[in-house]
């Protein structure tokens, strides 16, 4: 280290001028945050009410009330979890490499999680498992909403597909309804002006605190943990609740824009100057902009070691991209992830779009608008099976990426119960 570097060092005092704004009880935004923590009782509290939301027996109930039907479908779900139906990963191997895969040793520290976006509907998941079975493909390990959350809480279809990915072992991100489209921001339109939302304007004033409330609430009655954070002041807010002892997780998503080293730096400086004593982070999964490039995951992945947080932060990379109204097409970073992978750790690999060959030919090619219909208009507009066809061509997307991992002798996380 030379002498210029070392003008770098934070003295402790600036640390305890930061303590001081966080510990002063004069301070209104602290005053603030916490006066919306406390409508939900304790930290202890709130985390024995997420715990008692997310049981399954509590998450049928709910679901019984509000769409019996889908009692069936999760226990048909249950049923072919415990009776092995789903293909082992052992034998998807074999499949891909032949028996040459019984004696390969598979990277297994830098496995991939397959993870699809956006799983907007309950009704899908039976259709993707039946698929599964029948073709002996994978169920991804990781999925991401961002339908509107009262609808999906109105219908049922929040609960079920809480209860749905228990059953099978498979994270789930929210999108919660506090965002840059919820029209906080008077002077920007619908989703149809979405990329004026990058750069993270879309909880403006009095907004970060719904964020905040809107969070706990899904939290405390139907046990979402995980949700999407695509603002500055979301996500320190995010880091605060986590500090207080509020077992709360996201991921910021690929609209936060951060698209280099130093931005990823100054997120996880954040993250670990408030994590908790053991190590931990709320932050479990950073989804990078999609203009970045192999290179600036691996110096990322440097300090993110060095932090501490390499086993806590997911690098969350699409790999495919909705065909319109998002990227530039034909977007498709699968043989640049085959080359990081072998190096970079904890890495998912994010499914938006099927494979650009496949979407090209769609009378209905997936489209990033479609996030924000409501599901009456969806089903009115005669959209349906095109948006479950968009759906499917994503996992059959992550099932293409687990084929190409396997033939690298990568390993990949599909669903973590159905594929032991």
């Amino acid at each position: 280290m030379n002498e210029t570097q070392k003008l770098l060092k934070i003295s402790p005092d600036k640390l305890k001028a930061f303590n001081s704004v966080l510990l002063d009880p004069n301070s209104r935004v602290m005053k603030d945050f916490l006066a919306v923590v406390a409508k939900y009782g304790t930290p202890a509290q709130i985390n024995r009410k997420h715990r008692a939301a997310r049981k399954m027996e509590n998450l049928f109930k709910i679901v019984q009330e509000r769409q019996p039907e889908a009692i069936k479908d999760l226990n048909w779900l249950i049923q072919q979890r415990d009776r092995g139906a789903f293909i082992p990963v052992g034998e998807y191997r074999r499949r891909v490499l032949g028996p040459k895969a019984n004696t390969l040793k598979f990277k297994d520290r830098y496995a991939v999680t397959l993870e699809v976006s956006a799983l907007q509907y309950f009704p899908w998941i039976r259709v993707m498992a039946e698929q599964a079975i029948a073709d002996k493909t994978l169920v991804p390990g990781r999925f991401i909403a961002v339908r509107k959350m009262k609808e999906s809480e109105a219908d049922g279809d929040l609960p079920a597909i809480v209860a749905a990915l228990d059953i099978i072992g498979a994270s789930f991100v929210e999108t919660l309804d506090t965002k840059g489209t919820d029209g906080s921001n008077p002077h920007l339109g619908g989703p149809a002006t979405i990329t004026g939302y990058f750069g993270g304007i879309g909880e403006p004033n009095e907004h970060a605190l719904q964020w905040l409330d809107e969070f706990l609430y899904y939290y405390t009655n139907y046990g979402v943990q995980h949700v999407l954070n695509f603002n500055a002041g979301t996500i320190l807010l995010g880091f605060l609740l986590y500090k207080l002892g509020v077992n709360i997780q996201f991921k910021i998503s690929v609209f936060f824009g951060s698209d280099n080293p130093y931005h990823a730096l100054w997120i996880l400086t954040m993250a670990k100057l408030l994590s908790r004593e053991d190590g931990t982070s709320p932050l479990i999964g950073f989804n990078w902009s999609n203009s970045i490039n192999n290179a600036t995951m691996e110096l990322t992945a440097e300090f993110r070691k060095s932090l501490g947080l390499e086993k806590v932060v997911r690098f969350e990379h699409h790999i495919t991209e909705t065909w319109k109204s998002i990227v530039i097409q034909p977007y498709n970073r699968r043989a640049e992830l085959m080359q990081v992978a072998e190096r970079v750790a904890n890495i998912a690999a994010k499914h938006e779009g099927g494979d650009p060959e496949v979407e090209q030919t769609l009378a209905h090619p997936s489209d990033i608008l479609d996030y924000f219909r409501e599901k009456r208009e969806v089903i009115e507009s005669g959209d349906w099976d095109h948006l479950q066809r968009n759906f499917i061509e994503k996992v059959n997307a992550a099932n293409h990426t687990a084929r190409d991992l396997t033939a690298n002798e990568l390993s990949f996380i599909a669903a973590k119960n159905l594929h032991k």
